[in-house]
């Protein structure tokens, strides 16, 4: 491997070009005519052009990424998180093109990439699974059966796809048909695929995902986990790790658990196995991110391991020259995501020009971002700007230098979630740790 495209835009290819320059690879950046002047292009050995703004046209357009692979001569692609990362089809046409795809083979990202035979598949490993329907809804009978044989509230979940698309929260039958329907149209627009299954719904759950890199040689590691609890309809806002008021062996058992899920189904590469904690400790498997997670940069920041460098080293066939009693975590670290949202008009896009941009900085500091003072910000993609990563010796340390570097954080143009995240931080409940996934509509919005 010496020639890495990256498929993909914003910070995560600014992310994974540093990585590969630090490795001595060239690097390729693909862009739409939109991202003409993005800081990837200027940063990248190379650039091509894939089309239009839309991302259908462009970051999406499987011929005419191949197309700028062969043309610059690139023997691997990066896909990043987003776009084609989950895109079994895509890692599958790399591979009969002879590019390494740095990611896992494409039959594991199918069988993880449907939540509802990722599911069966971990229940027959025995891995714990939240209770739902077994497999996909077929009619609407078998819904309201399972719903009332379990107990409302249920969760409706589209089988394909992530970000929250087609979930909702059914109290009763009457909403549960009315969601059945709804979901299945907001998954078939978001993902070709209107197929949804059911879960039981846990009462103020914890959302824990444990970190694994694998190689070719059946080698699996976990890098700890993280704790992705605060999120405002499914989208994760904040993430940190360790996950806070978490008992040794439960945190022991869940890492334990991810390995097994990733040794079950042959993993290669980076990827996140996924939990749901409930009040007593128990954990359920919940899906299997098959990609590098926007909130990679909290298991760098404790661990000190480059999860990029690692994703570039076992795809090209490197073993893992680590064990797992060499992974440490030491001292925590909290991520924000910074996006140009307006929190006070129920979180609406605000994509326009970055009139000043100035990132906190000192020691424990981190910011990973795409945007310069003078930046446009365009309309057609997702609305992160950059994340803020803030490491201290303990969380209460991380919390304050949280704080402090909130409030040197300078970002004027666009709304933004700068001053939302500040709220988030002042709250009585965030600082004790006493946070679940609906944690923002109860304690901060009132939703």
């Amino acid at each position: 491997m010496k020639k890495v495209l990256v498929a993909n835009r914003g910070e995560i290819a600014l992310r994974i070009i540093r990585a590969c320059k630090e490795l001595g690879l060239k690097t390729v950046a693909v862009y739409s005519e939109v991202d003409a002047s993005s800081l990837h292009v200027k940063l990248a050995d190379e650039s091509v052009c894939i089309g239009p703004p839309q991302p259908a046209f462009s970051y999406l357009n499987i011929p005419n990424i191949i197309s700028a692979a062969e043309i610059s001569g690139a023997d691997a692609i990066h896909p990043g998180y987003g776009f084609l990362a989950e895109n079994p089809q895509f890692a599958e046409v790399c591979h009969s093109c002879k590019i390494t795809f740095i990611g896992p083979p494409h039959e594991a990202i199918s069988l993880m990439g449907d939540k509802a035979t990722a599911k069966k598949t971990m229940k027959k490993a025995g891995v714990p699974v939240v209770p739902g329907t077994e497999g996909v809804i077929e009619e609407e009978k078998q819904a309201l059966d399972f719903a009332s044989e379990a107990g409302y509230p249920v969760i409706v979940k589209a089988s394909a796809g992530g970000g929250g698309r087609g979930m909702r929260l059914a109290q009763n039958a009457s909403q549960l048909k009315q969601f059945i329907k709804s979901a299945q149209a907001e998954a078939k627009a978001a993902f070709g695929n209107g197929e949804i299954y059911l879960e039981k719904y846990l009462d103020e759950p914890r959302h824990i995902e444990v970190q694994i890199v694998a190689d070719k040689y059946s080698n699996v590691l976990h890098f700890f986990e993280r704790d992705c609890s605060i999120q405002r309809r499914h989208q994760k806002l904040i993430e940190e790790s360790p996950a806070p008021n978490l008992d040794e062996k439960t945190r022991k058992a869940l890492c334990r658990t991810a390995v097994k899920a990733a040794k079950t189904i042959g993993y290669e590469n980076a990827g996140t196995v996924e939990f749901l904690l409930d009040k007593k400790n128990h954990f359920y498997f919940m899906e299997m991110n098959t990609r590098i997670q926007v909130e990679h940069p909290v298991t760098e920041m404790i661990t000190g391991f480059d999860l990029v460098k690692l994703q570039l080293e076992v795809a090209a066939g490197q073993k893992l020259n680590i064990r797992q009693n060499q992974v440490k975590s030491n001292g925590h670290a909290i991520e924000y995501r910074i996006n140009a949202e307006d929190p006070a008009n129920n979180f609406r896009p605000d994509a326009k020009k970055v009139d000043m941009y100035n990132p906190p900085g000192g020691f424990g500091v981190r910011v990973d971002s795409h945007i310069y003072s003078g930046y446009v910000i365009p309309p057609y993609y997702d609305s992160l700007l950059g994340k803020l990563i803030c490491w201290g010796i303990d969380r209460e340390e991380a919390l304050k230098r949280s704080a402090r570097a909130l409030d040197e954080f300078i970002l004027v143009g666009p709304k933004n979630t700068i001053s939302f995240h500040k709220q988030v931080n002042e709250n009585a409940f965030f600082r004790k740790a006493k946070i679940y996934t609906n944690f923002i509509s109860r304690r901060i919005l009132d939703e």
